[in-house]
């Protein structure tokens, strides 16, 4: 499984259509953001410089952008991860590891020398960049703030950027390195779709020094981002109280998920409030089981006994997922 989140391949092997599927393949939170009617000028006209303003001002308040740092919209995350490789001053990168597949892959297409680590203490000298995903996808890993700032100071001896990939980081705020971007050469991604539910808006953010989001800026080029999802990601950032109280939700439905795991005898490992990582000793087989009852879970091909699942959306899932486990292999 390259991504969670396509149906087509379990359809394709297993039958039924999507409606038939409960998917915990995503780490996209399955009760979104309540979507209002968006006016018929955001689908008709250009983006407008007011929606984009109104939109950085909300999201420079969500994320706790410092005001001499810049931040940057783009369409998904997915978008910025392609591009920085090309922005980056020369020189191989080192990508902490096991992570999100998508950022080795935009580094190697762009012709750069990877090695992989397993932390930021683990940089080799050749290494003039660095990339880590903090919440780690798949296993939740969060960098403390002073391995941040150390091995971004390395990497502005080197004249290098420490990219951190926050996809996950708004079930806890406190966790962003955010604050850290005006003095050290960082690189902040932060995804709306995950946490808002709303990955098909594709909407994603950098946040860096204010010479290098120009640098991205003038990258990505003029209307980067949709007019709707301009609307959408302004009116959802601006919403404290829906992302106050989601986020305790989202615990307690991590706990619960936690708990249907332990009880069919899969040992949590790691994850975010998002998402579950578990370890069983037949994993595979076990994804197979799931799959034939049309639940899709997330598996790896570089650990037989690990599969990821996304948190179910109401305890009628819960209790589907359940009922699954408890077949025999």
């Amino acid at each position: 499984m390259k991504h969670g989140g396509d149906l087509t391949a379990a359809i394709a092997r297993h039958g039924g259509d999507a409606a038939d599927w409960l998917d915990l393949s995503t780490g996209i939170n399955p009760r979104p953001w309540p979507i209002p009617d968006v006016a018929a000028d955001a689908w008709e006209r250009l983006p407008s410089q007011a929606d984009e303003t109104a939109l950085y001002d909300a999201a420079r308040l969500a994320y706790e952008v410092p005001e001499e740092s810049g931040i940057v919209a783009a369409a998904g995350t997915q978008a910025l991860i392609q591009w920085l490789p090309y922005l980056a001053a020369p020189g191989g990168v080192a990508i902490v590891g096991p992570t999100y597949a998508e950022h080795a892959l935009a580094w190697r297409n762009a012709g750069r020398e990877l090695v992989g680590v397993a932390s930021l203490d683990d940089i080799p000298e050749q290494a003039r960049h660095a990339v880590v995903v903090s919440p780690n996808n798949p296993d939740g890993r969060i960098v403390e703030p002073e391995t941040l700032r150390r091995a971004a100071a390395e990497l502005r001896r080197r004249g290098g950027w420490l990219v951190i990939d926050e996809a996950f980081a708004d079930v806890d705020p406190s966790f962003t390195a955010a604050v850290l971007t005006p003095e050290l050469p960082i690189v902040v991604l932060r995804s709306f779709g995950k946490f808002y539910g709303l990955a098909g808006v594709r909407l994603g953010f950098a946040i860096a020094g204010e010479a290098t989001a120009r640098r991205i800026a003038l990258a990505l080029g003029p209307w980067s981002c949709s007019g709707p999802a301009l609307r959408i990601g302004a009116a959802a950032l601006r919403d404290r109280a829906w992302a106050i109280e989601t986020r305790d939700e989202l615990r307690e439905q991590a706990a619960r998920l936690d708990e249907v795991l332990r009880r069919a005898g899969l040992d949590t490992v790691g994850g975010t409030p998002l998402f579950r990582l578990a370890r069983h000793p037949e994993a595979h087989r076990l994804h197979e089981v799931l799959a034939k009852q049309r639940i899709w879970c997330r598996r790896f091909d570089w650990a037989d006994d690990l599969l990821r699942f996304g948190l179910p959306a109401d305890t009628a899932g819960l209790d589907r997922l359940a009922a699954a486990l408890a077949a025999p292999l």
